[in-house]
């Protein structure tokens, strides 16, 4: 018993000391621990992915710029769609979805982070007689993308 119990917390000792987190989880650093979030969309997939984030990592999100301790800018928030392929009837049977964002980070006067572009592309087939169900996944894409480039956005927090 005393043993196991010596291995497990050696073993903890150890996961701890390389700088092991849970995937998902960032430490952030203090000059971003009371970020203001501004976009001109606060109600986009990545602004909201971006906001859950910050707060499941610690962040206690400020309603004022002026009560924060650094300004997370959302600079772009776009997502495209283009066709990849037609059939024969010159109908989509492939689209490429794109979500982009630009952010930066500034502490007063001082530029944490110079602005950076972050992107997620993904493909999907389309059929006609599946329409709704095609537009149900392209919905559930770009959410997947929004937690996926506000995740990307987290670790760059993490390393100022």
């Amino acid at each position: 018993m005393r043993a196991a119990r010596a291995l497990y917390l050696s073993a903890l000792g150890a996961l701890s000391a390389c700088g092991f987190h849970l995937e998902g989880s960032a430490p952030l650093p203090t000059q971003v621990k009371r970020p203001y979030v501004e976009a001109a969309d606060r109600q986009s997939d990545f602004a909201q992915s971006l906001r859950r984030s910050l707060l499941s990592n610690g962040a206690r999100l400020q309603q004022n710029k002026s009560d924060s301790s650094a300004v997370v800018s959302i600079l772009k928030d776009s997502f495209t769609r283009r066709v990849l392929s037609v059939s024969a009837t010159n109908q989509p049977n492939e689209y490429e979805i794109t979500y982009a964002v630009r952010v930066s980070v500034s502490a007063g006067d001082k530029e944490l982070l110079p602005p950076q572009d972050v992107s997620a592309t993904r493909t999907y087939s389309f059929t006609e007689p599946l329409l709704l169900a095609k537009g149900h996944e392209e919905d559930s894409l770009r959410e997947d993308m929004a937690n996926d480039l506000a995740e990307r956005v987290m670790r760059l927090l993490s390393r100022l």
